[in-house]
């Protein structure tokens, strides 16, 4: 089959299954999830035999730790793919949801109603455990999966992919639920990302080249997130031990993903009592510092700071620090460097902790939390399927909401236009 014929009968695969897809009952889709959790601890031993195939390859080619740690399967993660179906099982059916209604003076009832999406391409990097996540949330909120994972984790993503098409079959789902596209060639992405005429969104999951050349080809609408330049704000009056938990958690409790913090901002007033304890413990977990003067005068090992580095997105154990005189400084520097993921400020004060929340507008604002909990899982959304930077048409982690639009309905009662 060509490049040509095999875009051709993805598109027309993912189509046939959508309309069915929609209208599925919520009973059925919760019994095809937990159909797919069961058969992928099943297929446990088949799935990491593939899994070893993609870290061979990846180790002969001289994939770097961090990535070959990404694509790497075992079974606490396999469990963790079938617990995460679970979840989603058990979370409401966002289909067919009304969400308001209103009264018009001519008689009409007028409201708004969840409905699916329809085809939802999935282009992704290294991490297998995406075709599970994303396969699911697709499926219970109606939309159909047309997945294309790359070719590192190859083997993984088909092995996978076979599993939950053929739980989902076994359960009374269209198998073509979740569509794998089963080659690697850039071509046929480049391709897939022409038929606006079949496909309804496009989410790329991975590095901010892929994200901008999946933007910069596609003709369908991009959900995009290019990078995770995340702040920890430390106010003056952030109490001190929650102050170093918050700085620390957020940069090194999993470093190479983009709700880590890579900029922390601290008051002036903690210049000289806080800061260097903060500081000290963000250097005993191995962070490299890069401080503006003020931060090297309170701590002296630190690096000289750079102005590209504040809007670094590090992925590493490295943190951009600067010393501001007042919130208002610490939120302009965040609009000025940020990225639109995620802020928190840490603070004993009620009316700047709100003065944060009302001003700054990135797509999730914490008090006192660390930033690692801008993730759908933590977030309650069972997992997501991206993370989106842009406002429209949704905002921040995307779960089964977001996997939806609303259509208007009305309800008259021989009502018509004069």
């Amino acid at each position: 089959m060509s490049q040509t014929e095999l875009v051709a009968e993805l598109v027309r695969r993912a189509s046939a299954a959508s309309g069915r897809l929609g209208e599925l009952r919520t009973d059925v889709k919760d019994a095809a999830l937990l159909r797919a959790a069961d058969a992928l601890e099943e297929a446990c031993e088949r799935i990491l035999a593939e899994n070893r195939k993609d870290l061979d390859a990846g180790r002969a080619k001289g994939l770097a730790a961090p990535m070959l740690e990404r694509l790497k399967l075992d079974r606490e993660r396999v469990s963790a793919m079938a617990d995460g179906l679970r979840e989603v099982a058990a979370l409401p059916d966002p289909v067919g949801e009304i969400t308001r209604m209103w009264n018009r003076p001519n008689g009409l009832q007028v409201g708004r109603m969840r409905i699916p999406l329809g085809v939802i391409l999935v282009i992704y990097e290294s991490r297998p455990n995406v075709t599970a996540d994303v396969a699911g949330l697709c499926l219970k909120s109606g939309n159909v999966a047309l997945l294309r994972g790359g070719s590192e984790a190859i083997h993984s993503n088909l092995a996978l992919a076979a599993v939950l098409r053929g739980a989902f079959s076994s359960a009374g789902v269209p198998e073509d639920a979740l569509v794998f596209v089963p080659q690697t060639d850039r071509e046929i992405v480049d391709a897939l990302l022409q038929r606006d005429d079949a496909i309804d969104l496009v989410i790329p999951r991975g590095g901010e080249a892929l994200i901008r050349r999946v933007a910069e080809q596609s003709r369908i609408p991009v959900i995009k997130h290019y990078k995770g330049v995340c702040h920890v704000y430390l106010d003056e009056f952030a109490e001190p031990k929650m102050a170093s938990d918050i700085a620390v958690n957020s940069k090194v409790q999993r470093v190479s993903v983009c709700n880590a913090a890579e900029t922390l901002l601290v008051h002036a007033a903690l210049a000289e009592t806080i800061l260097p304890d903060v500081l000290g413990a963000l250097a005993a977990h191995g962070v490299e510092l890069h401080g503006c003067p003020r931060t090297r005068a309170a701590f002296p090992s630190a690096l000289a700071v750079k102005e590209d580095d504040y809007s670094t997105e590090w992925l590493a154990k490295t943190m951009s620090v600067r010393v501001v005189d007042s919130l208002d400084q610490a939120i302009d520097h965040i609009r000025r460097y940020g990225s639109n993921h995620t802020e928190t400020i840490v603070t004993q004060d009620v009316g700047r902790a709100r003065e944060f929340l009302r001003r700054v507008n990135s797509s999730s604002v914490f008090v006192n939390a660390s930033t690692r909990f801008a993730d759908g899982f933590q977030l309650g959304l069972g997992a997501e399927v991206g993370v989106s930077t842009t406002k429209m048409h949704w905002y921040g982690p995307m779960g089964l909401e977001g996997l939806t639009t609303q259509k208007f309905i009305a309800f008259g009662e021989g009502t018509i236009l004069e």
